[in-house]
């Protein structure tokens, strides 16, 4: 299965390499530290420090965003940002949309964040929590954190004389047909999901069931949005129904997801999603 989205066709142009970038300067002519109110290292290696100032700032947006604007907002010179976000495309830590000619962060820079969360400081935030979940429910409850088209289960949780699941730590999943992929697909801006289903290759399939299109994919995340949370039922395992909701950090960008999975039907869907929203909300008070 394909993980990483295929950064954009960057037209005739040699690859380019990382090369040294000429520092910001003051209008004195003075060569000053890059960082924002930062002196010290970063002026030695300003490639480094620009390129993850620019990671930093994707990541603060609510989608895509020019380099025009990114150059303004951080004061570096735009041929730099062109540059610096080429080299990223390259190893897909941003993704570029040529029709709106803007950038957004690709599937390698959440595989940092769920490096971060497999490192477990999010385990443990939210073992407590999923705990409490399996035992209000009766049903077996997941925490899990996406990491490129997949998701990755951190915390598991088995409601006792309930069926196995596949969800142990540590499995992932095609993000598209769980409930957690899902719930953190459907909080992403489109024009991100967009370019991480560009195409039909993109859809891995376990049950003959689930989207297989990017129109099937936008249909699922269109309903959990205006539900508020996702389901799946039986694309990952017949028989087996879940609801998922997202967890956001302080941005509005979705960290992770809760989850419960259960052997039934959609009956239960609206009580599971009303024990699962007061969670993700706690988890992510505590994520701060």
């Amino acid at each position: 299965m394909l993980r990483f989205h295929r950064p954009a066709d960057l037209g005739n142009r040699h690859p380019w390499h990382p090369v040294s970038v000429i520092p910001d300067t003051s209008g004195t002519g003075e060569t000053s530290a890059v960082s924002d109110g930062i002196a010290g290292p970063s002026a030695q290696v300003p490639a480094a420090d620009q390129t993850l100032r620019i990671l930093a700032f994707l990541s603060r947006q609510r989608g895509p965003v020019a380099a025009r604007t990114i150059a303004e907002h951080l004061g570096i010179p735009r041929s730099s940002v062109y540059h610096l976000l080429a080299a990223m495309a390259q190893h897909g830590f941003v993704v570029h949309l040529p029709s709106e000619r803007r950038w957004g962060l690709g599937t390698a820079a959440f595989e940092l964040a769920g490096g971060y969360a497999r490192q477990q400081p999010l385990a443990r935030l939210g073992r407590q929590l999923v705990a409490a979940l399996a035992d209000r429910v009766g049903e077996s409850a997941h925490l899990a954190v996406m990491t490129g088209r997949d998701v990755v289960y951190i915390v598991e949780e088995r409601a006792p004389r309930r069926p196995a699941l596949v969800t142990d730590v540590g499995v992932r999943l095609p993000a598209h047909l769980t409930a957690t992929g899902r719930a953190m697909l459907a909080s992403l801006p489109r024009e991100q999901v967009r370019a991480l289903y560009p195409d039909a290759t993109a859809f891995a399939d376990r049950t003959g069931r689930g989207p297989a299109r990017p129109g099937e994919l936008r249909d699922v995340l269109r309903l959990a949005r205006s539900r508020g949370y996702a389901t799946e039922d039986g694309e990952v395992t017949l028989g087996l129904r879940s609801v998922g909701v997202a967890v956001r950090d302080h941005a509005g960008w979705p960290v992770a997801a809760l989850a419960v999975t259960w052997e039934g039907d959609a009956a239960r869907d609206a009580e599971i999603a009303a024990a699962l929203a007061p969670a993700a909300t706690e988890l992510a008070r505590r994520i701060g």
